[in-house]
């Protein structure tokens, strides 16, 4: 296995591999504001986090996936979930994705301080030649969050999937190459270290 669990953290946030102790805060942040009711993304609903920390277990089981619980260090509560997915070992490719945060956190610096993470261990832990991100074509927020990370569109994929609600999803696939790394990583730290309004 070239992606392995793994606990990753920095002043932030704590990245652990998910479980079922996680279970309650997870509960409470999707509920928060109704953000499992999003309909251009997929979160679960509080009464389904369970199942969803399986189905990601399970999917860490066959090698396709890491689920990381992303853990606000100031106060040591779970806020949301990312994973590493749709992982090639042999090739040493991996998608940053199935990520939610709840509204609390949402534009502060945990998914700033989360994606360097999980950035730095692919790229220079791990020697990925290419970390990829995915999101609804319509998701102007999420888009415009990979784009502050230093990813670059490398296209869409129209009428890639159906979502929950029976819509179509166009998704927009985004990546960061390894010689694109430093200069995306300079950006990042430099995003945790400058003064937030």
């Amino acid at each position: 296995m070239w992606a392995k669990p793994i606990t990753l953290e920095n002043e932030h946030v704590r990245l652990e591999l998910t479980d079922h102790s996680h279970a309650a805060d997870l509960a409470e942040a999707a509920a928060r504001d109704n953000l499992y009711k999003v309909w251009y993304t997929i979160i679960p609903a509080p009464e389904a986090i369970g199942v969803e920390i399986d189905r990601r277990l399970g999917l860490m089981e066959s090698g396709w996936m890491v689920p990381f619980t992303v853990i606000r260090k100031t106060d040591q509560k779970a806020v949301g979930m990312t994973t590493w997915m749709n992982i090639d070992h042999t090739q040493k490719r991996l998608e940053i994705g199935h990520t939610w945060y709840s509204t609390a956190v949402q534009r502060t610096a945990i998914n700033t301080a989360a994606k360097l993470l999980l950035l730095t261990q692919a790229f220079d832990a791990l020697d990925a030649i290419a970390v990829e991100f995915r999101t609804h074509s319509m998701n102007r927020q999420s888009r415009l969050g990979i784009e502050r990370l230093g990813a670059k569109l490398d296209g869409v994929m129209r009428s890639h999937m159906t979502m929950p609600n029976g819509t179509l999803r166009d998704t927009a696939v985004y990546s960061i190459i390894a010689s694109e790394w430093p200069t995306a990583k300079a950006n990042l730290e430099w995003q945790l270290t400058k003064p937030r309004p």
